[in-house]
């Protein structure tokens, strides 16, 4: 595999960034150090963090042969995705993480660019960044590009969007199921590029309900130690391939020969710690990248010789859960929740703290 420079040092610089982020959370941790700045980051002019490079969006982006029409059968050059690459950051906001207190939990909410709807439902409900009280929480939605024919027009709508909310991350290259993988691991390079100093970092699907409080009290804790290998969420184990061709998650045996895939967490909203964003980056530009990107990040688990950390039961939901107030207020994340659903829920869900019995 052929790497460029900018991923040879991003290598580099993944292992010093871990190991000083660990150790500076200990610090914090004693009372040593005064809380986590933004001194940390890629961008600083120290030898140890010199800048990587971004190149201009490729002229081949666009044409990437995995991207599949509907009616295409998947194949083995589609499953596999092109990584690592240096795709472009097109909306950035390199400082989102800068600030007298580093963020406890930065959230990268994935959704597609057409998605405006969905976006503002979540920022003015589970994704307001003040929503946890004496906890730093940042979020960014991550997304990619629009289709060509659909490019220009809908771009200028979605610069606007980021003009007044400065809450986006674009990264060059289109935007579909099969390029998921693609747009957790440029959320998480972002994550080593300019937010080094997130203890923990959450990637989490657009059509969620999400309780943050129960998430940031519950299973992060944030008084308890530093945890530098944890991952949680919905953990599959003993998953076997779909070797079908007309199932959505079909995967060719050319790909993954084995026949049971190593435990991992289902990609619609799972949990991690900082330094482990790091570890994961570090083998994902060694092993064959593919398109289902929670098997990926499992593979890389794998890789790494890290199991996911089992939640207390069933927090995690993704096959669906009616809604009922104090049920929810002892959930996680529940998956799927529509955008104009979300929104009642939400309004519902602020009595739960006066109705609901104590955990």
């Amino acid at each position: 595999m052929r790497w460029s420079w900018g991923h040879l040092a991003l290598g580099v610089l993944l292992g010093i960034a871990c190991g000083v982020m660990l150790a500076l959370l200990l610090e914090a941790k004693r009372g040593a150090l005064k809380p986590l700045g933004p001194q940390l980051h890629l961008k600083s002019k120290s030898s140890l963090y010199p800048l990587i490079p971004l190149i201009p969006l490729a002229p081949d982006v666009l044409d990437n042969p995995k991207e599949r029409l509907s009616k295409q059968l998947l194949s083995p050059d589609m499953a596999v995705v092109k990584y690592p690459y240096s795709y472009p950051f097109l909306i950035n906001h390199l400082d989102k993480c800068q600030g007298d207190t580093a963020p406890f939990l930065l959230m990268l909410v994935m959704t597609q660019p057409q998605d405006s709807e969905a976006r503002e439902a979540i920022r003015t409900t589970w994704g307001d960044e003040a929503i946890v009280p004496s906890v730093t929480i940042r979020r960014l939605f991550v997304l990619g590009l629009f289709p060509s024919h659909l490019h220009r027009r809908l771009q200028y709508l979605l610069e606007e969007e980021d003009a007044e909310n400065q809450d986006l991350l674009q990264v060059g290259f289109l935007d579909t199921y099969n390029n998921l993988t693609l747009k957790t691991l440029m959320g998480l390079e972002w994550v080593a590029r300019h937010c080094q100093t997130a203890q923990y970092v959450l990637k989490v699907d657009g059509d969620v309900f999400l309780n943050p409080s129960f998430l940031v009290h519950r299973v992060l804790q944030p008084e308890g130690p530093p945890r530098p290998t944890f991952i949680t969420g919905y953990i599959y184990k003993n998953r076997m391939p779909m070797r079908k061709p007309h199932y959505k998650w079909y995967m060719p045996r050319k790909v993954f020969p084995a026949t049971i895939y190593p435990p991992y967490c289902a990609g619609a909203g799972y949990v991690m710690s900082g330094c482990l964003v790091m570890k994961i980056l570090a083998v994902a530009q060694k092993i064959k990248a593919i398109y289902l990107e929670d098997v990926f990040v499992g593979l890389c688990l794998k890789h790494l010789r890290v199991k996911p950390t089992p939640s207390p039961l069933d927090i995690f939901q993704f096959f669906g859960r009616e809604y009922e107030r104090c049920d929810f207020n002892q959930l996680a994340i529940v998956h799927p929740i529509k955008p104009v659903d979300l929104l009642w829920i939400w309004m519902d869900f602020q009595k739960a703290n006066t109705t609901c019995p104590p955990s």
